[in-house]
């Protein structure tokens, strides 16, 4: 169990390093184990990566939900951006280095956390605070695509960050009506 923790340790430690090298090789290497040790641990590197990088985003997604329970869901939308920012700033790395692997649990979390985003998109809509034109699902991949951008501008200025959701939230207000008043002339 303690060599189990060191290679999740290192594994994640790697993951949090901009252009470091994530082989078994290097995880073990930083764990101060044996290759072999690393792939008995997990079952191999795919394993070990997904449960690294879900230890990461479990607290991301507990803490989108709980902003969903907190607070209107315009304002959870809101803080959950700038917290978003700021995880992805210091883990860009995480989907270089992620592409094209089998990592079901960080998957799995990767749909929860849309889901919650989606869910303050909705709820935002039902509130009259965000447009109604454009679709839940694509303003989700909006936010989230903008929002992974900024983070990887380095370095990340929380000026560049709140100017970003200003630009944003204003954008997704919804849209007076460019139609003149019925009955006028």
């Amino acid at each position: 169990m303690r060599n189990r923790e060191l290679a999740l340790q290192a594994a994640t430690a790697l993951l949090a390093e901009p252009g470091a090298t994530l082989t078994v090789e290097a995880i073990a290497a930083r764990a101060g184990l044996g290759a072999a040790t690393v792939v008995r641990a997990f079952g191999g590197k795919d394993a070990l990566l997904d449960a690294a990088v879900a230890g990461l985003l479990e607290p991301v997604v507990q803490r989108a939900r709980d902003l969903l329970t907190q607070h209107a869901p315009e304002q959870a939308l809101r803080t959950f951006l700038t917290e978003l920012i700021a995880f992805q700033a210091a883990h860009h790395a995480l989907s270089d280095q992620l592409d094209d692997r089998n990592l079901p649990t960080t998957t799995a979390l990767r749909a929860d956390l849309v889901q919650a985003v989606e869910q303050m998109i909705v709820g935002a809509r039902r509130d009259g605070a965000i447009r109604t034109d454009l679709d839940p699902a694509l303003t989700t991949v909006l936010i989230g695509q903008t929002a992974y951008a900024i983070a990887r501008s380095q370095p990340v200025s929380q000026e560049l960050a709140d100017a970003f959701i200003t630009v944003l939230m204003d954008g997704l207000r919804p849209q007076p009506s460019s139609r003149p008043p019925r009955g006028g002339s």
